[in-house]
C-alpha cells in the first residue's frame, strides 16, 4: 500500500452550514481595536482561542470573556481548539490586567474563564480568585461569572474560587455522558456533575450555570437525560449551542441541529425545574450571560 500516496490526499471539506447557522454582517474596525487592547495587556480571550462563532458580534458590542491561566492547555479535548501543551509560568499581572481591560471596556458583566492547568497543584484556583477579586475592586457594582475548569475533582480549589465572590458560577459538561471518552477523554462525566452540586451546596446564593453541545452523535433522549442530571445535581442554568468544527484537526459535526430541536430543549428543561434554558444554534456557554442570569433571576 502507498502509505505516502494516502497520507498526502486532501482532508475531506466540512460540512456546508445550513442557513439558520451563517452569520451577519461584521464590525472590522471594533474587531481590531478590541483585539490591539488585549494584546496589548498579554490578555487572552476564549471567543479568540475556541474560535467562537459569535465573536465578531460580541467584540462589536465590547462584549469579551477573558481566558486567563495563560493560552495553553493541559487537556486534549476533541472538540476544542485552544492550544494544547506544556503551557508556560503563570503570569503574575494577569489578574490585574484583566480587571483593568474590564474596567477599560465598561462591562457591567464580566465573565473568567480559564484553559486547564492540571500540572498546578491547585489547577491554578489562586490565580482565578485573584482575578475575580480584581475585578470586583476595579468594578465593585458588575456582576462576575466564572467558568471553571473541573480542578480535578479538588473541592478546596472549587470553594477557593467561590469564597472570591462570583455572582455565577459556571462549569461546562460539554456532552452527554456515552461520548465522554470521545469529547473530552481526560475528564469525568459525575466529577463535573460532582464539581456542580458541591458549588451549589458551598456556596447556595450563587447560581449555577452548565453548557453542552450538541451535534457530536448524540440521541434526544441523552440530552434530556444530562438535563435531569444537571437538575438532581442542583444548577440552576443550562446553556445548549450547536457544535462548530473549529478547525480539520477537530472533531467533525455528526448533525446539524434544527432550531425546532433547539426549542424542545428548552422547553424540557425549564419542565424539570431548572430556572432558565438558553438553548439554540449559535448559544455559547458565556453568549448574552448577563441576559441569562437576569431571566434566572426573574424566576428565582
Amino acid at each position: 500500500m502507498d502509505l505516502i500516496r494516502i497520507s498526502n490526499l486532501p482532508d475531506p471539506p466540512r460540512a456546508r452550514l445550513p442557513e439558520w447557522l451563517r452569520s451577519g454582517t461584521t464590525d472590522y474596525r471594533a474587531l481590531h481595536d478590541l483585539k490591539a487592547e488585549l494584546r496589548s495587556r498579554n490578555l487572552h480571550t476564549v471567543c479568540e482561542s475556541a474560535r467562537c462563532p459569535n465573536i465578531h458580534e460580541c467584540f462589536s458590542r465590547k462584549a469579551a470573556t477573558f481566558m486567563i491561566l495563560g493560552n495553553i492547555c493541559t487537556r486534549r479535548c476533541g472538540f476544542c481548539s485552544v492550544p494544547q501543551g506544556a503551557p508556560e509560568a503563570l503570569d503574575a499581572d494577569e489578574p490585574r490586567h484583566v480587571a483593568e481591560m474590564a474596567a477599560r471596556m465598561g462591562l457591567r458583566y464580566v465573565v473568567i474563564t480559564s484553559v486547564n492547568r492540571d500540572e498546578l497543584p491547585d489547577g491554578g484556583s489562586r490565580h482565578f480568585a485573584r482575578a475575580v477579586t480584581e475585578v470586583r475592586r476595579s468594578l465593585p457594582a458588575a456582576r462576575i461569572e466564572v467558568l471553571t475548569p473541573d480542578f480535578l475533582g479538588d473541592t478546596d480549589a472549587v470553594a477557593r474560587v467561590l469564597d472570591a465572590g462570583p455572582d455565577v458560577f459556571n462549569h461546562n459538561m460539554e456532552t452527554v455522558a456515552r461520548l465522554y471518552h470521545r469529547v473530552r477523554p481526560q475528564a469525568v462525566y459525575q466529577r463535573s456533575l460532582d464539581v456542580l452540586r458541591f458549588a451549589k451546596l458551598y456556596r447556595p446564593d450563587v447560581l449555577t450555570k452548565s453548557g453542552l453541545m450538541v451535534g457530536l452523535g448524540e440521541s434526544q433522549s441523552e440530552v434530556r437525560q444530562l438535563l435531569r442530571d444537571l437538575r438532581s445535581h442542583k444548577t440552576d442554568v443550562a446553556t445548549i449551542g450547536q457544535y462548530l468544527q473549529p478547525t480539520r484537526r477537530r472533531l467533525p459535526v455528526e448533525e446539524f441541529i434544527r432550531p425546532e430541536v433547539f426549542d424542545t430543549y428548552r422547553e424540557y428543561g425549564e419542565s424539570i425545574g431548572l430556572r432558565a434554558v438558553f438553548s439554540g444554534p449559535l448559544v455559547r456557554s458565556s453568549y448574552m450571560a448577563e441576559q441569562l442570569e437576569a431571566t434566572a433571576g426573574e424566576v428565582s
